[in-house]
């Protein structure tokens, strides 16, 4: 199966883009940064490495483009030997995007986006214009083209970087800990940007990370490297979290990966509950009339159906109700888009213990409760048991 890519020519769907083929970094010191590694990495999508400080993460990929020399072994960029090609010529056809951005501050952000093209002998204007559309695309404000890097926040710094990789339309983009060095509220914007990105645009991204959480968001694969460069495990997150390849890896991962592996069992079965749901201008006999068996709570909503607090219903009085008197109803999760993991989140953190499910739009789409939550996730389990005993039963049978 293959497709067109965004310069029309013809790419392989999921192939092996990237092959590392028993690669060793030894230093003249004696160090070995990155023994014997084999590894293929999938075209059009996100690769993570990840493991402990010392495991060879960024020296594996600055060995992609060159950055690093390999000591031992071969590096092949779709079936070429990267010792093949010139070292400008490789680094050009490769997007990189450090910690910091890594800008230049004597530029403005249009000309830093602009860098590689300009090198490639775009003339400046073709350039620019790019550099523009990209500045859209990762969320930029047009308005900050005439800017200085030191003029903008980290976020937007590092979008810049990611811009300035994407500028020439490079097939790989090679990502090292971008994201690090910016806050945890700003991050995850960054996280959802890329995400959103890659959907649109089938990038080959090698992505290292020290932290398991981002490489369990982003991640289509993810391979756990050891201290000394050596390859522990590489799978996909939810392979990973649910079979850890020895004591290393479940260590690594840490005591709740079982919460993490939620992430990939959806929302969309819960049975969800209308019937605790009022109106802020709810008359007295539909409150009364609200049916309050299975929640002792009622959930208040404003006149456009959204989320407003949580209240019992005795302290409920029609056409007076107190919006600041209400019960915060916490983070909601959006119904059948979000996982099992994200309504959990929700439901802990209400203090009535049930999750507010919206959707789309914001407007409250029923209520949830842990047990009911619970026992959807014992269900997910129970299918991937099954699943997983069918699949090995016909690997036996072949």
């Amino acid at each position: 199966m293959a497709r067109a890519g965004s310069d029309g020519q013809t790419r392989r769907a999921f192939g092996v883009l990237i092959r590392i083929d028993s690669v060793t970094k030894r230093y003249p010191d004696g160090t070995v940064a990155v023994d014997r590694l084999s590894l293929e990495i999938p075209d059009r999508s996100i690769t993570v490495l990840v493991g402990p400080s010392g495991c060879g993460k960024t020296t594996t990929l600055r060995m992609i483009n060159r950055m690093v020399e390999p000591s031992e072994g071969r590096i092949l960029l779709d079936d070429v030997d990267i010792m093949q090609q010139p070292v400008n010529t490789l680094r050009r056809s490769m997007g990189y995007v450090i910690q910091n951005a890594g800008l230049f501050q004597h530029r403005t952000i249009v000309d830093n986006i602009a860098t590689v093209p300009r090198m490639l002998g775009w003339g400046k204007d073709k350039a620019r214009a790019r550099a523009r559309e990209l500045m859209e695309r990762v969320g930029l404000d047009a308005s900050l083209a005439k800017r200085y890097p030191y003029q903008l926040s980290g976020g937007q710094q590092q979008r810049v970087g990611v811009a300035r990789a994407l500028a020439a339309d490079p097939p790989v983009l090679l990502m090292d800990e971008p994201f690090s060095a910016v806050d945890p509220v700003v991050r995850k914007g960054l996280q959802d940007e890329l995400l959103r990105i890659q959907d649109e645009l089938d990038k080959t991204i090698v992505f290292v990370t020290h932290d398991i959480d981002e490489a369990v968001k982003l991640g289509t694969m993810v391979a756990v490297m050891r201290t000394g460069g050596r390859l522990a495990q590489f799978a996909p997150p939810a392979e990973l979290l649910s079979h850890p390849a020895d004591a290393f890896v479940e260590d690594f991962l840490g005591a709740d990966r079982g919460i993490r592996r939620l992430s990939f069992f959806p929302s969309a079965g819960l049975e969800l509950l209308t019937a605790p749901i009022v109106a802020v201008d709810a008359t007295a006999e539909q409150i009364a009339a609200r049916d309050t068996t299975d929640v002792p709570y009622l959930l208040v909503t404003d006149l456009d159906g959204k989320p407003l607090g949580w209240s019992e219903p005795r302290e409920l009085t029609a056409g007076s109700i107190a919006v600041d008197q209400l019960l915060p109803y916490g983070r909601p999760f959006v119904a059948g888009t979000e996982s099992l993991r994200a309504a959990l989140d929700c439901a802990v953190l209400s203090p009535t213990g049930w999750a507010v499910a919206v959707d789309g739009e914001g407007r409250a789409a029923g209520v949830v409760s842990q047990q009911t939550i619970g026992e959807a996730i014992r269900g997910a389990h129970a299918e991937r048991r099954a699943d997983g005993t069918a699949e090995k039963a016909q690997k036996v049978a072949r």
